[in-house]
């Protein structure tokens, strides 16, 4: 058992700089000294370098990971201005090497010896340690504060301790050794009987913001509010011995119980049993950090997120009831209920957490949290919800990648912390997310719940197009151009003039803007796209009211992007708007009656553009407006030559587009405002753009 608390995260504030000053080097100190204490647990040379697990890198590599890390941020920051070891902070700078399951491949490295790393490690701690005395401090501390840079250093090698106590957990035995600082829990009786206890509706918020009294990752930042529908969920955590019941069954190798990725995972590994969990004869041990022990049937069993949903399907199958993971908002709510607060700066707190009693897990009856046990602490609870951005997220420019890697719909968050969660992952706010094949010091609750489990749009658009699109309908301006779709809106309005405004149709929307644009005037506007993908990003903005998207910079860098329609001052008309993927050569009857037609840059992307320019009158009440804009750039690849309304010699003369449009519209349309030329700007790369111009003609239908 751990006796002397292990120091907590600073508060960001105070009244006293030198005390705080003294706060943070003892917190600095401290967390230093018990990461090279969980080494000593390691035994010779081979442990450093021989992998626990083949996704990840050997030991070696984390003891020079955390380390290089603080000089790397360091040095952006402009804290410290030479480096240590360029070599090694090359070498240990990148850390995720979080790989596909199913991805094996092995890497040589020429790693440099243990002294030299621990020699580094020295040397790092002395420099951090005088910048501690002579970096001034202002209070409080904020993202734009040089101490923040310091704490993330800190709460990086935190979230290190953990993972490296985890890949020493999954070393071969002989490669560790048992440490007084580092005792588990010999605490063991018959595990209870679950059961389910019912949860009231309720509200949470959730999110931080720059009055937060504690360091946090860029990921906690921001607001999201939820609705929690009453469901129940079980009082403990599921115990090795409830968790027995599902091997069993067969469960393992009953492809119903699980997912489809699941059941990839599990037939590729084979796996027949959780992780820690050592078959000795006809009797089963658990493997701990440094030993093995008779298995503690009443402890929280520790699985990955493929396993735990497994289970649930098992028990929902036997008990007829609608079983899964808890979502985030169900895990905060229960928080809320249970009546917990944060982990005393003073006092051990009333949970398997911080260090503060065990180097293990413990029975899952110890703890009590209202009706319920283990809320928080013991380890990490599993939930359903994939990582997302709350409202407001906003990427922390010295730790780009810490965050919108995990957006990808693939990453699940863990809840409540672990037996040796410290600092910021001790903390309600922490919002840490593993990739479901993966194990950390892990189990799980669950609920039983009518509502569904509601994902949120976690993904960064990275394709190409998409993003450029994006960033030419809902990001920044460019050489001074005006936005192009806002401008074409503007224009067509202007036109109407006191024309009727009920209805619109945005022609080749593609991303949107237009369409939300219009609807500022008309009572209703229709978007269509022939680009499913297109007119996603339009959904997308009115359902959830933002859009979150990549742009390319230069080689593999790029920035994170966000836009939303109340920051563009759309959010009133998002419920004006509707979007569908259509032909513009072949639309539905039911697209007609139209106040306003806009095409935009469409007709040299069509098959057979003739076929839209004859029949769109059928589209336009008598009186209403068809606007074209293009840049009449015909290409093949888009339209044959024979379909091309202009650009072309027709008995030695030039036929332009403007042209092909007045003998294709004329009959039923007669031009009333333009050829007018206006710029657009597609920005590419940070240093490449396109820059067109589009010319724009208004027709009016006089029949």
């Amino acid at each position: 058992m751990v006796q002397q608390l292990f120091n907590r995260t600073p508060l960001l504030s105070g009244d006293n700089t030198a005390e705080k000053k003294e706060e943070i080097r003892s917190y600095f100190h401290a967390t230093l000294d018990r990461t090279e204490l969980l080494f000593e647990t390691l035994v010779g040379d081979e442990s450093y370098f021989k992998k626990s697990i083949p996704l990840r890198h050997p030991l070696i590599f984390y003891l020079g990971h955390t380390s290089t890390f603080f000089i790397n941020k360091l040095l952006i920051s402009g804290l410290v201005k030479e480096r240590i070891n360029p070599k090694m902070e090359s070498m240990f700078a990148v850390g995720v090497d979080e790989m596909s399951w199913d991805d094996l491949t092995l890497s040589d490295y020429d790693w440099p010896s243990i002294s030299e790393v621990w020699a580094y490690r020295k040397s790092m701690r002395k420099i951090v340690d005088q910048l501690l005395t002579e970096t001034e401090l202002t209070l409080p501390i904020n993202w734009d504060n040089p101490w923040w840079i310091v704490l993330m250093g800190i709460e990086h090698e935190l979230i290190h301790l953990e993972t490296s106590s985890v890949l020493i957990r999954q070393h071969e035995i002989k490669h560790v050794k048992p440490h007084p600082d580092w005792e588990p829990c010999r605490k063991s009786s018959q595990a209870p009987s679950n059961e389910l206890i019912n949860v009231p509706a309720g509200k949470v918020e959730i999110g931080k913001n720059d009055k937060d009294l504690a360091y946090g990752w860029d990921n906690e930042f921001g607001y999201h509010e939820g609705e929690v529908q009453p469901f129940q969920a079980s009082r403990y955590l599921v115990s090795n011995q409830e968790f027995l019941g599902f091997i069993k069954a067969d469960g393992y190798n009953s492809e119903i119980f699980w997912e489809e990725e699941g059941l990839a995972w599990q037939k590729h590994t084979n796996t027949e049993h959780p992780t820690f969990w050592v078959k000795c004869g006809s009797q089963w041990k658990l493997r701990l950090m440094t030993e093995e022990v008779p298995m503690p049937w009443d402890w929280p069993v520790e699985v990955n997120c493929h396993e735990a949903k497994a289970f649930c399907n098992w028990k929902t199958a036997i008990t007829n009831q609608p079983i899964r993971l808890p979502t985030e908002d169900e895990w905060y709510h229960l928080y809320n209920i249970a009546g917990l607060s944060e982990v005393p700066h003073n006092k051990q707190a009333r949970a398997n957490i911080h260090l503060d009693h065990y180097a293990s897990s413990c029975p899952v009856t110890e703890f009590k949290h209202g009706e319920f046990f283990d809320v928080v602490g013991n380890v990490w609870q599993w939930t359903e919800t994939p990582i997302y951005p709350f409202e407001g997220f906003k990427v922390h420019p010295l730790y780009d990648d810490f965050t919108t890697p995990t957006f990808d719909g693939r990453h699940n968050l863990i809840k409540g912390g672990s037996w040796i969660s410290c600092g910021d992952e001790s903390l309600k706010s922490a919002r840490y997310a593993f990739r479901r094949h993966f194990f950390q010091h892990a189990g799980f609750r669950y609920v039983a719940a009518q509502a569904p489990a509601i994902q949120h749009g976690s993904h960064y658009e990275t394709d190409k197009l998409l993003t450029e699109y994006a960033e030419f309908h809902y990001g920044d301006t460019y050489f001074g151009v005006p936005n192009f779709p806002v401008e074409l809106a503007r224009i067509a309005i202007a036109a109407m003039g006191n024309r009727p405004a009920q209805k619109a149709l945005d022609l080749g929307c593609a991303s949107g803007r237009s369409t939300f644009e219009l609807a500022q005037h008309f009572d209703h506007v229709t978007g269509i796209d022939f680009s499913a993908r297109f007119i996603g990003q339009g959904v997308q903005l009115a359902e959830t009211g933002i859009l979150r998207y990549t742009l390319k910079d230069e080689g593999d860098l790029v920035s994170y992007k966000e836009s939303t329609l109340a920051s563009l001052g759309l959010d009133a008309v998002k419920n004006k708007v509707e979007f569908y993927q259509g032909d513009a050569c072949n639309l539905k009857p039911t697209y007609t009656g139209y106040d306003l037609v806009l095409a935009a840059n469409l007709i040299d992307r069509l098959y057979e553009p003739s076929k839209l320019l004859t029949t769109i009158h059928e589209r336009v009440i008598k009186g209403g407006l068809l606007m074209i804009t293009s840049p009449y750039t015909w290409l093949e690849e888009h339209t044959k030559k024979e379909e091309w309304v202009g650009g072309f010699k027709e008995d030695g003369e030039n036929v332009s587009t403007l042209d092909g449009l007045k003998k294709l519209l004329s009959s039923h349309f007669k031009l009333i405002q333009g050829p007018q030329a206006l710029p657009f700007v597609i920005r590419e790369t940070r240093r490449k753009f396109q820059h067109t111009l589009s010319e724009v003609t208004i027709w009016e239908k006089i029949d």
